[in-house]
């Protein structure tokens, strides 16, 4: 008896003694698993508590270890570019002011130029470009096949082609439409004139469809003649098969300068349609047209701001966060689309921006002398709008 009341005492001692170490008490059912068996160890179900001076905001990037953001890998088209070294760009080659071959063996043009905006940043060299002149027969073919990287080929962006001809479009660079050159001796004013005309019009264009659904929704007789080939199609004009031609405004502004008289012909006021010209790249990579679409959006927006090539040096020192962001001083968004973080000053530097790339090749001082009208930023009241740079 005696000796089981010291055995007990001497537990409690014992008991007493743990408990003043500040160890936790084993639990008797779990003294035998080993202390290293983390399987058997009790999993919290209630979420932690999280430290409000080192939460990341719901929409921040998250940054891998050294605090820099990883590069978006090149794949797809953009990949290819890359790994070529040059761009291979879709232009009609035959039309002044838009793309043209000189006499020297260049290209120049609007679509020419932002051919090289899009080289500018996927490659950092505007002149690292190969143009491939194409017809509109071949256009589409040469995007679906890769023969071209994108097509800057005064193209209308419809709904038909954004799908079931299996292109997808970037930003509009110019803004037309459909207009109608005529005769100057058929005194001309409104397409009622042109009862029993023959109208030169250039075959799978949506010209071609434009000139048919007006025509006949005004109940006007004419006969079409029709061209596979642009430049076969204003020889015919010119060679007086034709009373009119047909084509997108900026086209026949172009054109008039290459005929034989320029000034025995008219563009008559009518717009026959909305002709959005837009770039075009084969569906299914994002990367890719996004690009060509941010690298377009890049120089509106530096028009905007106020920077071109000239001037941009001095806005690498802004305190302008806005300006800051669009430069890539403080933002990563050359990473995310895979190229350089710097791509909009290599476009600034090397092309312009969007009115610089405009007055060289079709504003003031140039033989076609276009007003800027819907092709001007949205600031003064044109239709350019680029979404912000955030």
């Amino acid at each position: 008896m005696k000796r089981t009341m010291f055995t007990m005492l001497i537990g409690l001692l014992a008991l007493s003694l743990s408990g003043c170490t500040g160890q936790p008490q084993a639990d008797p059912t779990e003294a035998a698993s080993p202390t290293t068996d983390t399987a058997q160890q009790p999993v919290s179900t209630d979420a932690p508590t999280a430290d409000s001076s080192t939460t990341t905001p719901p929409d921040a990037t998250t940054s891998p270890a050294g605090g820099e953001t990883a590069q978006t890998p090149a794949t797809g088209r953009l990949g290819t570019v890359i790994d070529r070294g040059s761009l291979i760009c879709g232009v009609n080659g035959g039309l002044p002011g838009f793309s043209n071959l000189d006499p020297d063996g260049t290209f120049s043009g609007f679509d020419v130029d932002f051919c090289r905006v899009v080289a500018a940043a996927a490659l950092g060299d505007p002149e690292a470009v190969e143009f491939r002149p194409l017809s509109a027969q071949e256009r589409f073919t040469a995007v679906q096949t890769g023969e071209v990287d994108v097509l800057f080929r005064n193209t209308t962006w419809t709904l038909n082609r954004d799908s079931a001809v299996g292109m997808d479009f970037g930003p509009t660079t110019f803004y037309d439409g459909q207009g109608i050159m005529a005769l100057a001796s058929l005194n001309a004013t409104q397409l009622e004139d042109l009862v029993g005309a023959t109208v030169c019009v250039q075959t799978g264009t949506t010209t071609e469809l434009n000139l048919t659904d007006q025509f006949r929704a005004r109940n006007i007789e004419f006969d079409p003649l029709v061209f596979s080939d642009i430049d076969a199609t204003y020889a015919a004009y010119d060679e007086g098969r034709c009373d009119a031609v047909t084509s997108d405004r900026s086209q026949l502004v172009s054109r008039r300068t290459t005929l034989q008289n320029p000034g025995d012909h008219v563009i008559l006021d009518a717009v026959l349609s909305k002709e959005p010209l837009s770039p075009a790249v084969a569906q299914g990579d994002s990367q890719w047209r996004d690009v060509v679409s941010w690298a377009i959006y890049a120089t509106i927006q530096a028009e905007e701001f106020g920077i071109n090539s000239g001037n941009i040096g001095d806005f690498l020192a802004t305190e302008n966060p806005d300006i800051q962001r669009f430069l890539g001083i403080d933002a990563e968004f050359g990473k995310d689309l895979g190229v350089a973080n710097d791509f909009v000053v290599k476009i600034i530097e090397g092309v312009g921006n969007y009115g610089e790339i405009y007055d060289r090749n079709l504003g003031p001082g140039t033989v076609f002398d276009l007003d800027r009208g819907p092709n001007g930023v949205w600031t003064n009241d044109g239709l350019l709008y680029s979404p912000p740079f955030r």
